[in-house]
């Protein structure tokens, strides 16, 4: 007896086609990237931790970020954009003592979450970068000279309307500030409590220039 030609085929093991690769989480895996980096910086992250966090493999990485520089850049951009974003909400206050006071309180409870690492990516990823990532070094000077621009011109502002005294030096202040806040990121990653980070803030409050 013949067995059908159907049944036959059925009867054999189905063969594995190629094809692309099983569909991940894309915004999530730039999220864990964003962890990874902002835990260890740009240098200190391999290759082989990013496919771990990710979930994927290298090829897969490559094809959906681009290659490491890539994807820290992608990820850098997610960071300014979300838990970064306090900055931005703190240049909005009516004074410029307020914008101080929000910029370092908040820095402060960022720096401190315990539900991400501590410390500001930024400053941390700088701290690591030697020769060999000259270009990334570059770029996260260029945010933070950036970061220091954007409160000059808030202090700018702030003299024309009386906010601040006429002799300020906006650019000083503006440099005072970010340093502080470089700092704190430093202290923060190195333990220091929020308690004696806000300690920090107050005395930079009650050094506020004022007529």
């Amino acid at each position: 007896m013949n067995t059908p030609k159907n049944t036959e085929q059925a009867s054999k093991p189905a063969k594995k086609t190629r094809g692309r690769p099983l569909a991940f989480n894309q915004e999530q895996a730039l999220k864990n990237a964003l962890q990874v980096f902002w835990q260890h910086g740009y240098e200190g992250t391999s290759m082989a931790e990013l496919v771990e966090a990710l979930g994927i493999n290298k090829p897969s990485i490559y094809a959906t970020f681009g290659n490491k520089e890539a994807l820290f850049g992608q990820a850098l951009e997610k960071y300014v954009a979300g838990p970064a974003a306090f900055v931005g909400e703190a240049m909005k206050e009516p004074s410029a003592k307020q914008v101080a006071e929000k910029f370092l309180t908040g820095a402060v409870a960022f720096f401190t979450d315990q539900n991400h690492p501590p410390g500001c990516m930024i400053v941390q990823a700088a701290l690591s970068c030697g020769q060999g990532s000259a270009q990334i070094q570059e770029t996260l000077i260029e945010y933070r000279k950036r970061l220091e621009e954007n409160f000059k011109l808030r202090f700018d502002l702030a003299k024309i309307h009386g906010d601040l005294p006429a002799n300020t030096n906006s650019a000083d202040l503006a440099k005072y500030l970010t340093t502080l806040h470089q700092g704190m990121s430093v202290q923060a990653s190195s333990g220091a409590s929020k308690e004696s980070l806000l300690a920090l803030v107050q005395i930079a409050l009650k050094n506020w220039p004022s007529d």
